[in-house]
């Protein structure tokens, strides 16, 4: 028979090194939607200049 131990906390520095990730993620997910904004704000003369189809936009990985 399988036991669950449920006593136990997070420790302080856990909760901090999980706080600080979620918040680095998000705050990398916002420049990556700024940035895929702006670039869908492009005309597509302008995203031929710099290498990119509106397609692209999309697919980009940051």
């Amino acid at each position: 028979m399988a036991v669950m131990d449920i006593t136990r906390t997070a420790s302080p520095a856990t909760v901090r090194g999980g706080l600080f990730n979620l918040f680095s993620r998000l705050g990398e997910w916002r420049e990556v939607r700024q940035t895929r904004k702006v670039l869908s704000n492009l005309s597509d003369r302008e995203l031929d200049d710099i290498g990119l189809t509106r397609g692209d936009i999309d697919r980009l990985s940051f």
